[in-house]
């Protein structure tokens, strides 16, 4: 089970630092951030406390974004966590059930699922979904990467492309980056409203409130109609962007990850981080949280994606639908008929 294997890397780490003559640089760091309370109490008081999925994500979810500020995560964070082989492990163990829970949304075709992630470029968004979802059945699974819009797209209301790609009941499914371009690279390049043909009239200063306004209303209509939302926003630091644009473009063989385009919109990095500040005060709901994901590591985003992800589709109380009594009785017919051939 994920959560005994989480148990046991927490266990791990309580030993290990018992053991260690001084305490580490990157334990300080994780005691300090406001969202690592839990693991502050294992790490400070010494003593070993049972961990689940709910504790291990529940101080990066943004139900209520009422004076959310972006700085209160570090993105650097791995909660006191180190070894990266031991997190793999509990990756696998995680898939792994994931699969199990998605076998059984797939079966009982009645909810839906749609998972978005948000992020400056590098953060590790493919990675996270190739990793996190590599064990779900590819028939249960739908993933959509949108980019700048095409003619017909900008011909449409802002929701219309994503809307169309929406996934069926039964299956999960996935934006890469999404309608929240719409209040994130439109909002910071005024050049990008404008091709969207909007009357004049229409585009004034509560643009953008009312955006918001129906981003909302839209994530609840889902709500209201059995499809399930959870976002992520992958939260990677300045630095580590750089890091790791310096080494698509010294590698060769990544060198297709990069875009001269990638280096001119990390020219804006502050304007875009206030919008995404913003995005995640006015777009927080029960029903449709953020999950704020520290991204400098990829291991750990990916961790947490995993057990948000989980923990959502176990909300859901998935079984596999049940047979009738005349159900059952057409199955033994049909064993009876293939145990007689030959």
């Amino acid at each position: 089970m994920f959560v005994l294997v989480l148990v046991l890397v927490l266990v791990l780490v309580f030993v290990a630092e018992r053991r260690a003559p001084s305490t580490n640089t990157s334990t300080i760091t994780a005691i300090r951030t406001p969202h690592s309370n839990a693991l502050s109490s294992l790490n400070t008081a010494r003593i070993p406390m049972a961990y689940d999925i709910e504790s291990f994500i529940k101080d990066y979810r943004v139900t209520d974004g009422k004076g959310f500020r972006l700085d209160s995560i570090d993105p650097n964070d791995t909660r006191g966590l180190e070894d990266k082989k031991q997190a793999k492990k509990v990756l696998k163990d995680g898939v792994k059930m994931l699969a199990e829970l998605q076998d059984k949304l797939y079966a009982s075709d009645s909810w839906a699922v749609l998972l978005i992630f948000q992020a400056m470029d590098a953060a590790g968004k493919d990675g996270a979904i190739k990793h996190v979802m590599s064990g779900v059945n590819p028939q249960g699974c739908q993933v959509y990467s949108f980019k700048s819009p095409s003619s017909e797209e900008l011909d449409h209301d802002f929701l219309w492309r994503t809307t169309k790609n929406l996934p069926e009941r039964g299956r999960i499914g996935i934006f890469n980056r999404s309608y929240y371009e719409e209040v994130l690279a439109v909002r910071v390049h005024e050049a990008f409203l404008a091709k969207q043909k909007i009357p004049k009239k229409l585009i004034n200063k509560k643009i953008w409130t009312n955006r918001f306004e129906d981003i909302n209303n839209f994530e609840a209509y889902l709500h209201r109609n059995g499809v399930l939302v959870r976002k992520f926003f992958l939260n990677v630091s300045k630095d580590e962007q750089k890091k790791r644009f310096l080494g698509r473009l010294e590698d060769k063989n990544r060198n297709w990850k990069f875009s001269s385009a990638d280096a001119r919109e990390r020219g804006y990095w502050d304007q875009y981080m206030i919008c995404y500040e913003d995005m995640i005060r006015r777009t927080s709901t029960p029903h449709a949280p953020w999950y704020v994901v520290p991204a400098d590591n990829k291991w750990f985003t990916r961790l947490v994606v995993a057990g948000a992800v989980i923990d959502a589709l176990e909300s859901l109380d998935l079984k596999y639908p049940s047979v009738s009594a005349e159900q059952k009785k057409d199955l033994a017919e049909a064993h009876k008929m293939i145990e007689a051939q030959d």
